[in-house]
């Protein structure tokens, strides 16, 4: 599967899986098409602000499950459907995201460096201005536009 069907596969499934979480009062956070042939896994992430509980998870499984094999969204018919909270280190992929999460602490990688660093851990301090901003220490911030993220998500201390 080309890159470019992979991307518009998973569009779709993204569709469908807002669709069915929207009606239900659950976030789709994420959606992964991985592998190939038969060996392909489909991984969908969940939320709610409740938390998330198995039955969320076998209910967006079975209603978004019944409906990629209807409408034969996935090319070869042969995959696995995981569906799943995103968990405590969860990735941050939006806006949202960065300013749903201020105050709890974040791993960043940049796509180019910033300050001589690609790679950040600190507080998120919230949005301003459009741009993402990150406490390395206490006092000193940085800022930095959604754009420049290769990766990010939350650090639990474990």
């Amino acid at each position: 599967m080309s890159q470019q069907a992979k991307t518009a596969t998973v569009a779709k499934v993204q569709e469908i899986a807002d669709q069915v979480g929207a009606s239900e009062g659950i976030e789709i956070v994420d959606v992964e098409l991985l592998g190939g042939g038969a060996h392909r896994v489909l991984r969908i992430f969940i939320d709610k602000e409740a938390g998330v509980t198995h039955a969320d998870c076998e209910l967006v499984s079975n209603l978004v499950g019944a409906a990629l094999d209807e409408q034969d969204i996935i090319p070869g018919g042969q995959y696995t459907l995981e569906v799943s909270s995103p968990g405590v280190e969860r990735k941050l992929k939006t806006l949202r995201d960065f300013s749903r999460f201020a105050g709890k602490k974040a791993k960043i990688l940049l796509r180019e460096p910033l300050e001589d660093r690609r790679q950040w851990e600190g507080l998120l301090a919230g949005i301003e201005e459009d741009r993402i901003v990150l406490e390395p220490k206490p006092g000193r911030t940085i800022r930095f536009a959604l754009d420049q993220v290769e990766r990010a998500n939350l650090k639990f201390d474990w």
